[in-house]
């Protein structure tokens, strides 16, 4: 499979992880629209919302409140935008499940077009060890 996601789960891409569990991962995205902002995906391999099992759904949803409370937890937002894309059409990047969780303060100005624009990879990192140190 030539999924991104499902290597960096396998751990042959590196990546910023937040929190694991045997069903789903959570990793910090490297073109934030804020700091702190991650996402969380099931595992097992699914391309969008409509052909994720019912199942992986569930545990899915579970760890991204568990997440989200990590990043209220480590970085006192004002409030959280989580948001999924299905397909091209809807400007999904990577074809494998995920969910966005941006953390947002009062006019913090953040641009949520969704794209490539890349952070600071230290600075990602640092938020990265402060959220998963809030689990």
């Amino acid at each position: 499979m030539d999924c991104i996601f499902c290597k960096i789960i396998a751990g042959q891409i590196p990546s910023i992880k937040i929190y694991e569990d045997d069903r789903t991962f959570a990793f910090m995205d490297i073109n934030p629209r804020s700091d702190g902002h991650c996402l969380v995906i099931p595992k097992k391999h699914a391309v969008t919302l409509w052909d994720i099992e019912d199942d992986e759904l569930r545990v899915t949803m579970v760890t991204l409140k568990k997440v989200a409370l990590a990043i209220r937890k480590a970085l006192n937002p004002d409030g959280i935008t989580s948001f999924q894309l299905n397909g091209k059409a809807a400007n999904q990047l990577v074809d494998h499940y995920h969910v966005h969780l941006v953390p947002r303060w009062l006019n913090d100005g953040v641009d949520m077009r969704h794209g490539l624009q890349p952070g600071d990879m230290e600075k990602i990192k640092g938020l990265g060890a402060k959220i998963a140190a809030a689990f």
